[in-house]
């Protein structure tokens, strides 16, 4: 188990907002983290069990009808609990009532019909940092402001630097041991949400080029982006192109700046 770096600014919010929204890629330790939450007295509820979504989907109002202090895991597979939530908040607006988790954004979703603006606070968390690895607590920002930056210790350089970004921060693959385990993780990885999770925020039968345009931007990892260029390597519109990388942002397989 660590201790992650959010886990306060999640207690935060809670204290004073009435639905706190987690964020962030599957795998990443939103699930822990929420669940420590529910020690607090909240109800867990996932919407990755096969019944709960339907019923979430069909009746949104029964399913929040008589929650309180709700936790409500993978909410992207059921987005239209939003609007149930805004409408129950006009009713009862306490603080911490809603705690939400989801592998996709679901505030960026065209089907979300509000986005309780005002009400919400989101947070998005990423797989562990270096520091949550280690047990330490972060203080470049900190010295950095201060005026103390100096050497760091324990600096990770060259091939040893190389080793720890390629390894990342998702915990099962920091467990494994071998060089070929992490990398047979990471193809299931990437299976399961290019054919799972997207098909919970997009139509999955127009995305048939998405893993291959995957492959194609890893190699293109740091460089300007080109949509036209993209589009064509894969026989696909400009337009296609955009759409497809908007979609990658939103399950957190990639990030633009």
């Amino acid at each position: 188990m660590y201790d992650r770096i959010f886990s306060q600014k999640v207690e935060d919010a809670l204290s004073d907002t009435a639905v706190v929204l987690v964020i962030g890629p599957r795998r990443a330790g939103k699930t822990t983290l929420v669940r420590q939450m529910g020690e607090a007295g909240r109800t867990y509820i996932t919407l990755d069990d096969q019944t709960a979504p339907a019923a979430a989907t069909s009746d949104p109002v029964g399913f929040i009808r008589g929650l309180d202090l709700a936790i409500i895991d993978e909410i992207q597979r059921a987005s239209e609990l939003m609007l149930t939530i805004k409408k129950t908040l006009n009713e009862d607006y306490r603080a911490g009532r809603f705690l939400l988790a989801g592998s996709a954004n679901v505030l960026t979703l065209p089907k979300v019909a509000d986005s309780l603006a005002g009400r919400i606070e989101t947070i998005q968390i990423l797989p562990l940092a270096r520091a949550e690895i280690e047990g330490t607590a972060p203080s470049s920002l900190d010295d950095l402001f201060s005026g103390k930056l100096g050497t760091a210790k324990n600096a990770r350089v060259g091939d040893q630097l190389v080793e720890t970004v390629m390894l990342g921060g998702f915990p099962e693959v920091i467990s494994r041991t071998s060089e070929r385990r992490p990398q047979d993780w990471a193809r299931a990885y990437l299976n399961s949400v290019l054919t799972r999770d997207l098909g919970d925020i997009a139509d999955s039968e127009k995305l048939t080029e998405l893993p291959k345009f995957v492959r194609l931007l890893a190699e293109h990892s740091g460089q300007f982006v080109n949509y036209s260029q993209f589009g064509a390597a894969i026989g696909v519109s400009h337009k296609t192109s955009q759409r497809y990388i908007c979609l990658l942002e939103q399950i957190f397989l990639m990030t633009t700046l």
